[in-house]
């Protein structure tokens, strides 16, 4: 996103950059190392919830205020510091996916489409009129790191066009209330609680495998989760075969030439291919062997 912005033509001044500036356990300030390679003014992510950010950044003489994939929820008096205005990017489509890891709820309800949406900023969450979004496809091979993905660079897009328009005339930005009757809000829940429900159709689940897999970064949903003979083990990566079953789910079938095991689902098989034992990524055929059934329920 910075390099995009230092890019555009109308190469806006970044006044300051609020963000992360220590590790925290996988995660490492990248926007922060960024921003410094670059010379911005990098400040702790911590004074979003200062009472006196609002100040800041009227004091940084702010016309524009972008929120990019941050979960601070800002104060009225900081919304309304800048000139133009406050933006946040959110990755799903308004107000249809508002609030957490809209890419993975997408993947596991099994939309086809997807958006970003680039909204200004009000008290609520993910509340604000609708500036600009963009829609682009939703594969069958999807994870949430390639949807999340998507989100990114189209939202690219969508800030650098905010950029331009605030440069030409910011009266001219969009403000498209939203339809409040469609809002849904999703928070920190998973799934399932996340485990794999073996009973459900070969398509949720395999939805569920895809929409939790970020790899190889942390998933927002951690590793679905299975019990095998009592063991916990988690599945890390699994394909629809679309060959019917009447076997009882959650029973493992043949091992493919791949390396891959049929499991048995409420009406198909699924080929797993990836499991998670004990701290280690294994294949699929270094744990399970036909006639392994994994607990249903859990």
């Amino acid at each position: 996103m910075l390099e995009a912005l230092h890019a555009a033509p109308e190469s806006p001044e970044i006044a300051a950059v609020f963000t992360s500036i220590e590790a925290d356990g996988l995660r490492r300030p990248v926007v922060a190392a960024a921003a410094a390679r670059a010379q911005l003014d990098v400040r702790p992510a911590a004074e979003l919830r200062s009472a006196a950010f609002a100040d800041s950044l009227r004091d940084l003489d702010t016309d524009l205020l972008l929120n990019v994939h941050s979960l601070y929820v800002l104060g009225a008096d900081a919304i309304g510091a800048p000139r133009i205005g406050s933006f946040n990017l959110h990755p799903g489509p308004l107000p249809e996916y508002a609030g957490l890891n809209a890419p993975s709820w997408a993947i596991y309800e099994g939309s086809t489409t997807h958006e970003a949406t680039l909204h200004w900023m009000d008290p609520g969450i993910d509340t604000g009129a609708v500036a600009y979004r963009a829609s682009f496809p939703v594969e069958d091979t999807e994870t949430g790191l390639s949807l999340m993905a998507k989100c990114v660079r189209h939202g690219v897009l969508l800030v650098l066009r905010l950029i331009a328009d605030a440069a030409q005339d910011p009266k001219s930005i969009p403000a498209l209330a939203q339809d409040p009757r469609k809002r849904r809000y999703f928070g920190r829940e998973i799934p399932n609680g996340g485990n794999v429900k073996w009973d459900a159709p070969a398509r949720e689940v395999v939805r569920f495998v895809r929409a939790a897999d970020y790899s190889p970064f942390a998933s927002p949903w951690g590793t679905p989760q299975a019990r095998l003979g009592g063991t916990p083990v988690g599945i890390t990566k699994a394909l629809v075969t679309g060959e019917a079953t009447d076997e009882p789910p959650g029973s493992a079938g043949d091992t493919l030439d791949d390396g891959a095991v049929l499991v048995a689902t409420a009406d198909e098989w699924i080929a797993v291919r990836r499991m998670h034992v004990e701290g280690r990524s294994m294949a699929a055929r270094e744990v399970l062997s036909r006639g392994d059934r994994f607990d249903v329920g859990t």
